[in-house]
């Protein structure tokens, strides 16, 4: 299976990239974790009918920009969205006028699930609930013999650990840079993300989310790549476009 990385800044899209969406193309489904500005860019690779599933982390608005470009999709095996408690309301809400075109009229149809209560994920994945400032899910999905996790948008809690345990890849944040800390705003910074994966026992460790207010130029990610690789020697900072073979 293959990971192509359609967004990976944090907070507002910058030249260096769009905010965060991330696609695993694997033999059976297109899964996509949240749908930042890079969202848009899902049509590029979505080539077959199987299905089409997006994870989200939770709604925040850099998480869910990208969808108001639903409008330009036509899929005809449709969208299936997955997302914490309120993901219909927030359909409801921002997918609609005034503010976009409404779920009822999009070429390609939607069916969106709440992930609560008794609500069943499909077949090999898994989510548990992160450390932010509201309910923000992450996700891990084991598929061909791999398991891919993908975090985002938290401080460091046991669930960060437990999704990512023995992972083949491990997608997780560096909003904050080298050596900061901010209870007040749970998010990791590259010395974080790589003791996790370090003490989850992860094969490859990829940051993203890198915020936009502090990663001005690409060698501020660099930083953080070599910050975070001092402690976890098999990581990488991703940048939009990158894909690679998991």
């Amino acid at each position: 299976m293959r990971i192509c990385f359609l967004g990976t800044s944090g907070w507002f899209d910058t030249r260096l990239g769009n905010t965060l969406s991330v696609l695993l193309d694997t033999e059976k489904a297109y899964i996509v974790f949240d749908a930042g500005g890079g969202f848009y860019k899902l049509d590029r690779y979505v080539k077959e009918k199987k299905p089409v599933i997006v994870l989200l982390s939770h709604f925040h608005l850099d998480h869910i920009i990208g969808l108001h470009a639903l409008a330009k999709f036509n899929f005809p095996q449709g969208i299936t969205f997955y997302g914490p408690p309120g993901t219909r309301k927030m359909f409801r809400q921002i997918i609609n006028f005034p503010y976009s075109m409404p779920v009822k009229q999009l070429k390609t149809k939607l069916k969106i699930r709440d992930v609560a209560g008794n609500l069943s994920l499909p077949e090999g994945i898994q989510f548990k609930k992160l450390r932010h400032t509201g309910t923000c899910y992450g996700y891990r999905v084991e598929a061909e013999g791999k398991v891919v996790t993908f975090c985002t948008d938290t401080g460091l809690c046991r669930n960060l650990e437990l999704l990512a345990k023995g992972a083949d890849l491990f997608i997780t944040e560096s909003s904050l840079p080298p050596g900061k800390i901010n209870e007040d705003w749970p998010h990791l910074n590259p010395q974080q993300a790589a003791l996790t994966a370090r003490k989850a026992g992860v094969k490859k460790l990829i940051l993203v989310h890198f915020d936009s207010g502090v990663y001005f130029a690409n060698k501020d990610r660099i930083t953080a790549q070599k910050a975070a690789k001092k402690i976890f020697n098999n990581t990488m900072a991703a940048k939009d476009g990158f894909s690679c073979i998991v």
